[in-house]
């Protein structure tokens, strides 16, 4: 800022901080967990075209919470990132922790050097083939990434929805009718309110899938699941 405004860098970094956490509050919130046969992903998400949780890979699925436009160009990007690499080296070179940290420092840059930063929170998925483990990688407002376990939130009451998690998810990882009942529990809980089941975006990364791993689940479907 020009003379004689002065702000320190601690004092600006954090309102940077409390700026992009009240945006990413504003957000609903996603759930990423994973199931018997890969990992699966469950949005509250009213909207039946702006989709909140998507492909990037093969085996890699991408979720964002926050302001839909910011994470919309990131999720364009990684596609292009994730393409291009492919093409150039080998299909296996494109991998979840890859991208993670291609978002990790691009939203850290923008985070340290620009006046605004972004107000999301992404989360990128892969799932394990052939005996590897599932991935999950969760990247922050500041750039911050974290390597997750079993299940993960990102978005408005994410810190309520991971308590309540916590408490209920344990042992082995669960069928896709326990996993998607212990998700929309979940989001039910924090929001206090029976939640259609036209208003979740469900997909999840299926292992047993030739090919393309990733597929959405239709609310018809879902219903069919949660019966």
């Amino acid at each position: 800022m020009p003379l004689p405004y002065y702000v320190s860098p601690e004092q600006m970094m954090q309102d940077k901080a409390e700026y992009a956490k009240k945006g990413i509050a504003k957000g609903r919130s996603i759930i990423a967990m994973e199931y018997e046969d890969g990992v699966l992903l469950v949005a509250d998400n009213p909207s039946a075209s702006l989709y909140k949780i998507s492909e990037i890979y093969d085996s890699i699925a991408f979720s964002g919470a926050g302001k839909y436009s910011e994470f919309e160009n990131l999720r364009k990007a990684g596609i292009r990132h994730a393409d291009l690499k492919g093409f150039m080296y080998s299909r296996e070179d494109v991998t979840a922790r890859s991208l993670a940290n291609g978002y990790s420092q691009s939203v850290g840059t923008i985070f340290s050097q620009e006046l605004k930063p972004l107000e999301v929170e992404i989360l990128v998925a892969q799932v394990g083939d052939q005996g590897h483990p599932n991935e999950m990688y969760r990247i922050s407002f500041d750039g911050s990434i974290f390597d997750e376990r079993g299940f993960t939130a990102i978005g408005g009451r994410a810190e309520a929805l991971l308590v309540f998690l916590k408490e209920r998810y344990k042992g082995a990882p669960p069928t896709l009718k326990a996993a998607l009942t212990l998700c929309v529990a979940a989001l039910e809980s924090v929001t206090n309110q029976k939640l259609p089941i036209e208003g979740l975006e469900v997909a999840a990364l299926d292992r047993t899938r030739p090919g393309r791993k990733f597929r959405r689940i239709p609310p018809a479907e879902s219903r069919q699941i949660l019966a």
